[in-house]
């Protein structure tokens, strides 16, 4: 199976489906990884603070797998924006991961009680620029940051990794990175777990009609709405499961009906990016 690529503002393109680390223990990632190499992912995507560089760079260089056929994220923690921090973290990654650059390297958090995300997004344009990472995006970043770092800088990030799922889709952020040509990754793409997929009539319908599970259905949502998604889990055969989404299609009426889910603000289930800094 093949997964579908997207081009971004760059030039460049990127996987849409990718297996996300997030809370995957350090000691279990190079196995999950790796199982999610064999599956066919391509797309890994990891964070400094996840404490698991070092298990995607071991997972990667076991695999065999060109450089040239991966796609790897990695992200630029909250305490190391000011000066010259960025440069110091992105080397420390790389060295983690083992690699002389990353596809796409991503401001994590705009911190916007700091007031130094703008510094943080120069500095990662820099880093593209100097080509120890492909792009430079942004995570979390809500519509007035993203319009704030393109007006101050000039430079479009290339990636918003946003919370999104059927319940909350962040209206306001996607319309403004359309606009600018910003592609929106999901996170925490079916819910984190915190509200039951199979509860939503849409979705459970979608699933029965299509022989799949709720968690298939709600992933090509995504796929179908464009996004850029990276599910997690640790155990293969829901790795499996959830690479296998590419052979059927929802309906514009399914697809209608669980747009029809979201709940704005009060569907958030994680941390609201203007109370972590």
């Amino acid at each position: 199976m093949t997964v579908p690529t997207l081009q971004l503002n760059d030039g460049h393109s990127i996987p849409q489906l990718g297996y996300g680390t997030f809370k995957v223990p350090a000691e279990e990632t190079e196995r999950a990884v790796s199982e999610a190499l064999e599956i066919g992912y391509r797309h890994i995507d990891t964070a400094a603070i996840y404490g698991n560089e070092g298990g995607v760079g071991a997972a990667i260089a076991a695999s065999g797998i060109p450089r040239d056929e991966l796609y790897v994220t990695t992200k630029l923690w909250n305490d190391r924006h000011d000066g010259d921090e960025p440069d110091r973290a992105i080397e420390e990654s790389l060295t983690k991961l083992g690699l002389d650059h990353v596809d796409l390297y991503l401001v994590h958090w705009p911190t916007p009680a700091k007031d130094n995300y703008v510094h943080a997004w120069e500095k990662l344009v820099g880093i593209r620029e100097r080509g120890l990472s492909r792009s430079a995006g942004v995570s979390n970043f809500l519509a007035p940051h993203l319009e704030r770092i393109i007006a101050e800088t000039g430079q479009a990030p290339a990636v918003d990794q946003i919370e999104l799922h059927p319940r909350y889709h962040q209206a306001e952020t996607t319309a403004v990175a359309a606009r600018r040509g910003v592609l929106i990754e999901a996170w925490g793409p079916l819910g984190q777990g915190k509200y039951d997929l199979a509860s939503l009539a849409p979705i459970a319908d979608a699933a029965a009609a299509h022989d799949r599970s709720v968690q298939q259905v709600t992933l090509r949502w995504h796929i179908q709405r464009g996004r850029i998604v990276f599910p997690k889990s640790v155990h293969r055969q829901r790795l499996q499961e959830n690479f296998d989404i590419f052979d059927f299609s929802l309906t514009d009426a399914e697809m209608a009906a669980i747009d029809a889910l979201d709940e704005g603000d009060a569907g958030r289930v994680a941390t609201h990016p203007n109370d972590l800094n």
